[in-house]
């Protein structure tokens, strides 16, 4: 764990940069970015792509500015006026919202001047003032329009504006809540200083209004329309609610008494969750109730645009052909239509999710087409905390995690994390129709994982290479390996210690160097001590040193064996074994005879990095150690390849061992038993096992001097296995103890005056 620490804190720390994001505690532009761009691929997706029916555009474009009857825009409002009545006494519209603005009034019928001349120059001709009297409301083309508008499902648009020097021109209509009515609650209006509106008569005049103003993100994209904003602390609607609130007066004036165009429209009430569901100070407005429908918003108040597909997802009709009768009577009958334009020139061409080049009037089409259907997404002010609570479960899961686990796992668990986050979001998005981010989880994941993969490459590999330096001249790869996991663990600094200690050396090896050229012998040593070293390796032990021809290993330090001895003494067969196979191939060079022997002793010793300033070894000392090397040396008076002390015998029951004699080494007063390891007991031989009981039996019988027993065992042995240097040793011994009895207390043991 403490290894890990660092990374531990730098993926919190991670973490907590993209909470703060989420949080709006601060804001990252590329994160933001990432959002609108997840966003925007979602709603391609997802998105139905068919034309909608119930919605036309009455299209203002090149076709209709290009006809002389109706020439550039803005047309003469008698002539919309027509337009108007044609489209609902003749074609049966339900309908007609206008993403224009009626700011100026109409001058084009001449009317002004005719009354300046009333009151100049003509003022005292009689005939002239009554004929301008008669011929005033039909040249009065404003009231001409406001005439036309007064009792009719007409929605008027209008702009707001927030420059600095915005002016107020025209007039708004009242506002759909009034000023206060949100006090105390923190909400994010969008909030306006100016606005330009139609003439005060049509506003009067028209069933409702409403503004056309998208709420533009910061790279220049139309994905929301704020459905109320503040102006002077009321709250005004949007085009799109405008109209469709309209549309439900409508609907209950077909289904009751009133006239469709007398009915009264349904109040907007926000929509907040109930208390007990919240805590109180949440003061999210999550929707808006118009009639039977609740519209949703997101904190700022803003309704997200349902798009259903690219430009055209609605049927264009050119206003030429409504104007010039060329379209069949039921064309238009029962629906909706929308007054706008695709015109270059007029400047209300957007940037949308769905195309570069979008017309602004599609957009209200797609927000009444939601509102009628019930599918605006929802981004509700508790998506905050959503958010943030899924970036902390996530952030702090992956920062505990990722950095215990090895390159591949830390891969897959990342990528799994991120196909998870993702369904979950797609999910959210198609099944419960919400809005929830996903740039932050995306990439806070993608960065926990690259800065573990960083961190582990740059820092701990530094301390890993560092590590193998320093460990791997003496202990096996894959130990080293497992010592780097946790480095912590593992140092040089001396310790005490159990642990089973190895010396091999070549027998008469001075005689082999001088019988060598200096090219042979280096091969002959490289080749012994490499086999050996693979050995002691494979049975994860670690090696000391090399002295000369000799080799010192121990097991049980730096990394923890709880089967050292065990390890040992099979490393110390298997070293004779090879050593066999080396012998083979050095005499088939015509190099000298190859042997080896072995001395292995446990016990408690002092491990750790210990020399001098100039030189230094990862080493272990102790009284184990000395009689190790002891035993080494005894291996050739007693004719055996492996000595091993009481102590590492004790603690490996599973190996077969054949008790050797009981010694006193050069420096020790006590007496230690030595043996001689056969191999696993279960993998013996029955002959072996037979010849080691009778052995046995011979060394009991030898300390008991029963001398006659002795010699009779003793040679059954000798036949048994010809030219054994120990049953020979023994024979020796008693016949000398036949002509010079052993001294009284004499209890077999041999004492050793040399090392």
């Amino acid at each position: 764990m403490k290894q890990h620490i660092v990374r531990i804190a730098l993926g919190l720390v991670v973490m907590l940069l993209f909470v703060g994001h989420a949080a709006k505690f601060y804001q990252i532009g590329l994160l933001t970015q990432l959002d609108n761009i997840i966003y925007d691929a979602r709603l391609n997706v997802t998105m139905p792509g068919s034309v909608d029916d119930r919605i036309v555009i009455l299209d203002i474009d090149e076709k209709s500015l290009a006809v002389p009857e109706l020439g550039r825009w803005p047309w003469s409002r008698d002539k919309i006026s027509g337009l108007l009545t044609k489209l609902f006494d003749k074609y049966g519209i339900v309908i007609v919202g206008f993403d224009v603005v009626f700011a100026e009034p109409d001058e084009s019928s001449g009317l002004p001047v005719l009354e300046k001349l009333a009151k100049t120059k003509l003022k005292d001709v009689t005939q002239y003032q009554s004929l301008l009297n008669e011929l005033r409301p039909e040249l009065d083309y404003d009231g001409v329009m406001a005439k036309t508008l007064k009792g009719r499902p007409i929605v008027l648009g209008y702009y707001f504006s927030s420059d600095a020097d915005a002016r107020v021109s025209g007039a708004i209509p009242e506002a759909v809540l009034p000023k206060g009515t949100f006090q105390g609650r923190n909400i994010s209006f969008t909030s306006w200083r100016g606005f330009g509106g139609n003439l005060p008569a049509f506003q009067t005049a028209a069933a409702n209004g409403g503004h056309f103003n998208p709420f533009i993100d910061p790279d220049g994209v139309a994905r929301r329309v704020p459905m109320l904003a503040e102006y002077q602390g009321a709250y005004y609607e949007s085009l799109s609610l405008s109209m469709f609130r309209v549309l439900v007066a409508i609907d209950a004036a077909t289904r009751g008494t009133a006239k469709s165009g007398e009915a009264l429209l349904p109040k907007v009430i926000p929509g907040f969750p109930p208390e007990r569901f919240i805590t109180k100070g949440y003061s999210g407005l999550e929707w808006l109730e118009v009639g039977p429908r609740k519209i949703p918003v997101d904190e700022t108040v803003s309704a997200y645009i349902p798009y259903r597909g690219k430009r055209g997802s609605f049927k264009y009709i050119s206003l030429a052909d409504v104007y010039f009768d060329k379209l069949p009577v039921d064309a238009l009958k029962g629906k909706i239509a929308f007054v706008g334009t695709t015109a270059p020139g007029l400047l209300d061409l957007r940037s949308s999710p769905v195309g570069s080049v979008y017309p602004g009037v599609e957009i209200h089409a797609n927000l009444v087409a939601g509102m009628l259907d019930g599918n605006i997404k929802h981004k509700p002010p508790y998506m905050l905390g959503a958010e943030v609570l899924l970036l902390l479960i996530g952030g702090i899961a992956l920062s505990l995690l990722v950095p215990f686990l090895s390159p591949l796992k830390a891969t897959v668990v990342s990528v799994l994390a991120m196909l998870l986050i993702t369904g979950l979001n797609i999910a959210i998005w198609s099944s419960g129709g919400m809005v929830l981010p996903l740039a932050s989880s995306l990439l806070m994941t993608i960065m926990l994982f690259a800065l573990n993969m960083s961190y582990g490459y740059f820092v701990e590999s530094r301390s890993r290479r560092q590590f193998t330096e320093l460990f791997g001249q003496y202990v096996p790869p894959e130990l080293v390996d497992e010592m780097a996991k946790d480095p912590e663990k593992y140092s040089m600094e001396p310790k005490a210690g159990h642990m089973t200690i190895l010396f091999s050396d070549v027998r008469g090896f001075t005689s082999i160097s001088e019988a060598l050229s200096p090219e042979d012998l280096k091969e002959y040593i490289n080749a012994y001590l490499t086999d050996m070293s693979a050995i002691i390796r494979k049975h994860r032990g670690t090696l000391d040193k090399y002295i000369g021809d000799a080799i010192m290993a121990f097991w049980g330090a730096p990394v923890a064996d709880e089967e050292h001895a065990r390890n040992g003494v099979i490393t110390a067969i298997e070293m004779q074994k090879e050593c066999e196979t080396l012998r083979q191939k050095f005499l088939a060079r015509g190099w000298p005879d190859f042997k080896i022997g072995v001395g292995l002793n446990s016990g408690n010793v002092r491990v750790g990095d210990m020399g001098s300033k100039v030189r230094k070894a990862y080493t272990v000392m102790g009284d184990p150690v000395n009689l190790a090397s002891r035993l080494e040396g005894r291996t050739k008076y007693y004719g055996i390849g492996i000595l091993i002390g009481e102590a590492t015998k004790a603690e490996v029951p599973s190996v077969l061992f054949k008790e050797i004699d009981r010694i006193k080494v050069k420096g020790k007063d006590t007496a230690v038993t030595v043996y001689e390891p056969i191999g696993v007991e279960a993998e013996v031989d029955k002959k072996v096992l037979d010849e080691v009981k009778l052995w046995h039996q011979t060394l009991k019988a030898y300390r008991l001097q029963q001398w006659d027993q002795v010699e009779v065992n003793l040679l059954n042995l000798q036949r048994m296995h010809p030219g054994s240097v120990l049953y020979e040793l023994y024979a020796q011994r008693t016949a000398e103890f036949r002509r010079n009895a052993p001294p009284a207390g004499w209890e077999g043991v041999t004492a050793f005056d040399e090392k």
